[in-house]
């Protein structure tokens, strides 16, 4: 018999004790808003949802009508449940409390209601990524400081792909797990368990066009790997870049492979391209949970502390031998 969702947090909570029930219904409404944001998608030019509106986002970015939809539905979604302190995401330019109106809860929500915005058009993959932490014990209100843990404190964390399937991939600290949106029952299946990334790959993913502005390190690694059977890593690689970070982790935590974006040269005083806490964050404690390895070069990135909501960072993550090797060239 095929496990839901719902059964399937049931058990983390009865039998394998977890996760506590209010993190069970916070999962539980996260996904039914991916479910939405997933239905939306799919309608695409039908549902007039395509192109970009004339509003910026907090990173100076021109926002796409389905990142302003993705954001609203998830804060709709996620507000009166009484489960939440507040949220925080990539689209807004600070913390979203819960309003008065409704219940607070113990929990901290933060996500990048539609990563990979730039394949929207174009009909590519794309994706949901959350994160959830614990508000700090013995605060009162909420504030921006609450937010700052590292990414080891997460309590819970996942994505949703939209893609020929929607996908949601979770883990609670138990593991990795995946669940296909079935259509028909209208409900997410559990369809993979205890996803495990090989520490071996031939598959790197890397926008190669900023080449000539990356770090030795990085061209180094990379070097290496176009070098192929002659050179001295002696097998060949294939490069894989989908521009949308859901997307290349997936196909990761699928069947192995290394995914970096790393620090570059014009922009030299900005830690990464990456968020910390809306995607690094997350994306890195579900690889790790699958067997992989997850550094900014330099650090593991659930040990960083960050000292501002929207904190950029350099990220390399994937099958494990292979981040280890680009860390100790860093290390180097």
């Amino acid at each position: 018999m095929s496990t839901s969702l719902s059964r399937y947090l049931v058990e983390q909570e009865r039998a394998k004790g977890k996760i506590p029930p209010e993190l069970r219904l916070l999962l539980e409404v996260v996904a039914r808003a991916c479910k939405s944001i997933s239905h939306s998608v799919n309608k695409g030019a039908l549902g007039g949802v395509l192109g970009s509106t004339s509003t910026e986002n907090i990173q100076g970015e021109v926002q796409k009508k389905l990142d302003i939809i993705a954001n609203e539905v998830l804060i709709e979604a996620n507000e009166w449940g009484g489960h939440l302190a507040a949220m925080a995401s990539e689209e807004m330019d600070s913390i979203y409390l819960v309003p008065n109106r409704y219940p607070k809860g113990e929990y901290l929500l933060l996500f990048d209601p539609l990563d990979g915005s730039s394949n929207i058009d174009v009909n590519v993959s794309i994706g949901t990524i959350f994160s959830v932490l614990k508000k700090p014990d013995g605060t009162k209100g909420v504030s921006e400081k609450d937010f700052l843990q590292a990414g080891s404190q997460q309590v819970a964390a996942g994505y949703c792909v939209y893609g020929p399937q929607t996908t949601l991939v979770l883990t609670v600290g138990n593991g990795v797990d995946m669940f296909t949106l079935d259509r028909e029952q209208g409900s997410f299946v559990l369809t993979h368990e205890d996803v495990q990334i090989p520490a071996d790959t031939k598959e790197f993913a890397i926008n190669m066009s900023n080449m000539r502005h990356w770090d030795d390190p990085v061209k180094k690694y990379i070097d290496e790997c176009l070098q192929g059977k002659e050179g001295l890593r002696g097998k060949d690689f294939n490069m894989r870049w989908i521009a949308s970070m859901v997307a290349d982790v997936h196909r990761i935590l699928t069947r192995g492979g290394v995914f970096m974006y790393p620090w570059d040269k014009r922009e030299p005083n900005k830690p990464g391209k990456l968020r910390l806490m809306y995607e690094a964050n997350p994306m890195s404690w579900l690889v790790e949970q699958a067997g992989g390895a997850a550094t900014n070069g330099k650090q593991r990135i659930l040990d960083i502390v960050p000292s501002q909501l929207h904190e950029r960072v350099s990220v390399i993550l994937g099958s494990k031998n292979e981040v280890e090797r680009v860390t100790g060239y860093h290390r180097d």
